[in-house]
Parts: structure tokens; C-alpha cells; sequence
């Protein structure tokens, strides 16, 4: 399990991470999402051990990863822009990885070379930026750690290699328990993967939810009345954004579709039907609820 106690990072008078209090369970994959500077790249450098916090707690199963070599030999961390040794080729950092993880894995090593087939001899620094993403995932599942930390792995993969990706996620989580932590604006990426996931916003956190529950309680409405009923007779569900144009109202309820649509056909409408909310719509609606001004939020996401 990852803990973050009261977490405090800053750099000069910037505050990266703010009294941040929130957890992560063991053997699922957690998505980290929010908008730029929101604090989630910093959160995974400190999970890793490579900043130390400025005041309260980060913990690796109640261990204090910086500079604590028995808590980073169970932790592998992937940057936005993966680090390698300079000149390096993926048979050398191996040699170099393999004296630093306990757990090293050379048949695993071997047989993720075969399926991407970047050349062990190769220059990494040669290699395209999704190529570099690739050598580095073969890094870390040959690592065999409990803990993989991913910033923006799917930034520059294309499509088959992201699928790929997934599916050895899901592995290594199904078949070794591993907790795999991922920070990405690809909100459709992370939707299809993920677990839980986790809001950032200002070096805090807005919510931390399984992805099921979040999806499943709120839902998206349209409906048509004639006539339209009065707005009071819609409390019950909960609505946190509402639109009407004429006989047509729009809506989204903190509700259960099934609840909705039984509450709406009470009221005798000519058409209902409740629709799914993708990933981003919901987080949408939670930010909205718990207060934030959505609009200046997406305006800073954008610079």
C-alpha cells in the first residue's frame, strides 16, 4: 500500500504537493489524473523515493522509500522522459538494473525483447521517443517489482503497443499482485485499465475512487416531457448540472441509471433513456459538486 500522511512538497515559494492525505491499496492499478502542474508527477518522484518530502509522510508499506535502498529495490519508476545510462543499450542497462533489483529477471528479460523487438545492441539514445517508452517498460516488468510507477507512459506509443502495454499490466497485476500506479492525461486510456482512480488538482486531492462506483453512480439523462414538469419535482435525483430547451431536458444525476429511469417514468415522460458517462464527464461532475469552477480549471489544463 502507498499512504500519503499530510504530504508536503515544495520548490522555492511553489507548493507541488499540499498537506496531500490519501491512499493506495496493494495489487490493483491506480490512475492518477489532473490538470497540468496539479502535482502528479511529483507525487510519483516522492513515491519513488527520489524527493523527500518537506513535512508529513509518504509510505511503502508504512516504509519511508528516500533513501532507503530495501524500499526502492521493490519500486520501479518510469519518467515522463525514461532515464538511461548515457550511451547505454538495452543488454547494459540490464547488467546495470540487475545489480539493483534483488528480484531481476533475465527470462523475463529475454523473452520481452522478443516481443518488442527494439535490438538489444541498439543505442537507446538512437531510438525514437515511443521506442525509448518500450525499452524501459522491458526494464521495469524484467525488474519484478511490487511497485511500477508510470508518468505518461502512453505518450508516443501507437496503438498496438498501447494495447500491449494493458495487457501486461493486467498480467503482472493478476499473476504477481503488483500495484501499478499510472499518471496520464489519456483519460480513454485509463478508463479502460484502471481500477481506481485519483483526482488532482492544485497539489491536492479532489477524490479517490474505485472506477466502477464512480461510473456507476452517476449517469447522464435526456427526456421529453410535455409538459415539462417543475424543476422540484427532479430533487430526489440528486442533479448537479441541468439544461432545458423547450419539451427537452438534459441532466446529470449522482444516481443509478435504474434509480433515474424509475424515478422519470413516474412522471410520465414521452422519451427517457439514461446514457453512460464517459470517464472525463464524471470527473466533470465530482469537481463541479465538490466546488471547483470547472471552467477555469480546464482553462489552466490548456496553457
Amino acid at each position: 500500500m502507498i499512504e500519503a500522511r499530510g504530504l508536503v512538497k515544495k520548490f522555492g515559494e511553489k507548493t507541488a504537493l499540499d498537506n496531500m492525505s490519501f491512499r493506495i491499496g496493494g495489487k490493483s492499478v491506480f490512475g492518477l489524473v489532473g490538470s497540468n502542474g496539479a502535482g502528479k508527477s511529483t507525487f510519483l518522484r516522492t513515491a519513488a523515493g527520489i524527493y523527500r518530502p518537506d513535512a508529513g509522510k509518504l509510505l511503502i508499506d508504512g516504509s519511508e522509500p528516500f533513501e532507503n535502498s530495501g524500499v526502492k529495490g521493490r519500486v520501479f519508476f518510469i519518467p515522463d522522459y525514461p532515464y538511461f545510462l548515457p550511451q547505454s543499450n538495452l543488454a547494459e542497462m540490464g547488467s546495470f538494473l540487475a545489480a539493483v533489483y534483488p528480484r531481476w529477471d533475465w527470462k523475463r528479460f529475454d523473452a520481452l525483447n522478443r516481443v518488442f523487438p527494439l535490438g538489444e545492441k541498439t543505442r537507446i539514445s538512437t531510438m525514437s521517443k515511443g521506442m525509448q517508452r518500450q525499452a524501459a517498460l522491458i526494464c521495469a516488468f524484467s525488474a519484478r517489482p511490487d511497485y511500477i510507477l508510470m508518468d505518461e507512459i502512453f505518450d508516443g506509443l501507437d496503438p498496438v503497443m498501447r494495447q500491449l502495454l494493458k495487457r501486461l499490466v493486467s498480467e503482472e497485476v493478476a499473476s504477481r499482485g503488483v500495484t501499478v500506479v499510472i499518471a496520464s492525461h489519456n483519460l480513454r486510456e485509463l478508463e479502460d485499465l484502471c481500477d481506481h482512480v485519483g483526482l488532482f488538482h492544485k497539489g491536492g486531492v479532489v477524490f479517490e475512487k474505485d472506477l466502477d462506483e464512480l461510473r456507476l453512480g452517476v449517469c447522464k439523462v435526456q427526456a421529453v416531457f410535455r409538459p415539462m414538469p417543475e424543476r422540484s419535482a427532479f430533487a430526489p435525483l440528486n442533479i448537479v448540472k441541468w439544461e432545458t430547451r423547450g419539451s427537452l431536458v438534459n441532466f446529470v444525476a449522482r444516481a443509478g441509471r435504474d434509480e433515474v429511469l424509475a424515478k422519470l417514468n413516474t412522471m410520465n415522460p414521452v422519451f427517457a433513456e439514461a446514457l453512460p458517462l464517459t470517464l472525463e464527464e464524471v470527473f466533470i461532475s465530482e469537481m463541479e459538486v465538490a466546488g471547483y469552477d470547472i471552467e477555469n480549471i480546464l482553462a489552466d489544463a490548456e496553457k
